[in-house]
């Protein structure tokens, strides 16, 4: 059912995506500010997107929706729709300096509504921008200063704004000021194609899609830097109905020094563990085996704490599941952020093409900081010449035919420096 999703594993059908637009020139000013991984080539990550849409709609036949024009129909054909966008637009406008040439400049722009396009009210949304106003003294000129605040750069990763369960929509409340205002697109997107919303987090929570995984029988919620023990108790309260539910705390890496997880070495649950199929998980064993987990299981309307707190490895397993380990390098090449299409079937990043990008980028870190990175570089670089003289590098492991998963790889290496796959890329909101 539309909106509706049991199992990770199931027929993809639907999905919607945002293809990047001037929101990521302005991310690519500050890369690191932006939440990005590493500088890249815009005109080369749209075509790894356009790449990506052309493999899910030609090779797996799945329905692709691109978030903007579906916003610009919904809009366009209906006056209720037209005025969610105008309003949210209007609210993200901000307007400051000289009274008098603000007071008309507000007053234009709402005389106009109807002359603009909805593309224009989109535009807002997505780069917020502040206009300052002067006037100058003794000639008549008035000078402009706009201001982009906190553009949505990263809207493009359309996993994280909601997660679809059982119930519907459970829609996000981002960590992080950068993208904290991006649900505001997706959520009027929802609205406008009838979809159910299951609950809307609320502050102190925080809560993004890229923690939550469907298991059909249970269901795994990431917590961390991203999704917080609130987010993660809103979801069991008010945003699914599975039978058991996994909060998965996230793991430190054992080659960084300290107790803290490294938020871009792994950000989500999906960026250290993915599903593959019914009975088939691929995960990075060093980080599983650190990821503790508390079990719920429900009872009557609610949930109750089961007694023990075992690593998501040991959880997993119990549950019978087989794994397919990664190695550090694959875990940094986003090898589990790949999208399950169908039982045994996934659409993956090619990570043999980004791995030297990627070594780059841990060596600029080490450079930087070789304490608290070089030991994890060192293994990067080991496991690089290990899949040099074997070829054995995912998706392309004979574990994966071993196992009858099909896969589809695809050239991602220049979009995935915002930091994330094709899981990450993906609002997926039908499965069968």
């Amino acid at each position: 059912m539309e909106g509706c999703i049991k199992a990770e594993w199931d027929r993809l059908r639907k999905v919607i995506v945002h293809r990047p637009g001037i929101e990521m020139f302005f991310g690519l000013l500050d890369p690191h500010a932006s939440l990005y991984e590493r500088a890249f080539s815009q005109n080369a990550a749209l075509k790894d997107h356009d790449r990506l849409v052309g493999a899910l709609r030609d090779q797996f036949h799945v329905d692709v929706g691109y978030l903007t024009e579906k916003l610009k129909a919904y809009a366009e054909g209906s006056i209720k729709a037209k005025a969610m966008v105008v309003d949210s637009a209007l609210e993200r406008i901000d307007f400051v300096g000289d009274a008098k040439e603000v007071a008309q400049a507000r007053a234009e722009l709402k005389e106009n509504i109807d002359t603009y396009d909805t593309d224009y009210f989109i535009g807002i949304i997505m780069l917020m921008p502040r206009m300052v106003i002067r006037g100058s003294k003794g000639v008549e000129a008035i000078h402009i200063n706009v201001t982009e605040r906190d553009p949505l750069a990263n809207l493009y990763f359309m996993r994280d704004q909601q997660a679809v369960t059982d119930k519907g929509i459970f829609l996000s409340r981002m960590s992080k000021p950068q993208r904290r205002n991006e649900p505001s697109l997706t959520r009027m997107l929802w609205k406008m194609m009838g979809l159910r919303i299951a609950h809307e987090s609320a502050a102190p929570a925080t809560f993004e899609g890229g923690d939550f995984i469907p298991m059909k029988d249970f269901a795994l919620v990431g917590t961390g830097d991203r999704t917080n023990a609130q987010g993660a108790e809103q979801m069991l309260r008010h945003g699914q109905s599975f039978d058991e539910v996994a909060v998965v705390h996230q793991p430190s890496n054992p080659l960084i020094p300290g107790t803290a997880p490294d938020p871009m070495v792994d950000m989500h649950l999906d960026t250290y563990f993915n599903v593959a199929g019914n009975g088939l998980v691929l995960g990075s064993e060093a980080l599983l085996k650190r990821a503790y987990v508390d079990i719920y299981q429900k009872e009557g309307s609610s949930y109750r704490k089961v007694p023990g707190s075992p690593s998501l490895f040991d959880y997993i397993k119990g549950k019978g599941f087989d794994l397919i380990g990664l190695t550090t390098l694959e875990q940094l090449s986003y090898a589990s952020n790949f999208l399950c299409v169908k039982d045994r079937a996934v659409l993956a990043v090619d990570s043999g093409l980004i791995v030297k990008k990627v070594l780059g980028n841990l060596e600029f870190k080490t450079k930087e900081d070789k304490k608290r990175y070089g030991a994890l570089l060192s293994q990067a670089k080991k496991d690089y010449h290990t899949f040099r003289r074997s070829g054995q590098l995912f998706p392309h492991r004979k574990e994966l035919n071993q196992h009858g998963v099909d896969v589809y790889a695809v050239d991602l290496k220049d979009i995935t420096g915002g930091y994330g796959g094709a899981r990450c890329m993906t609002a997926v909101i039908e499965r069968s």
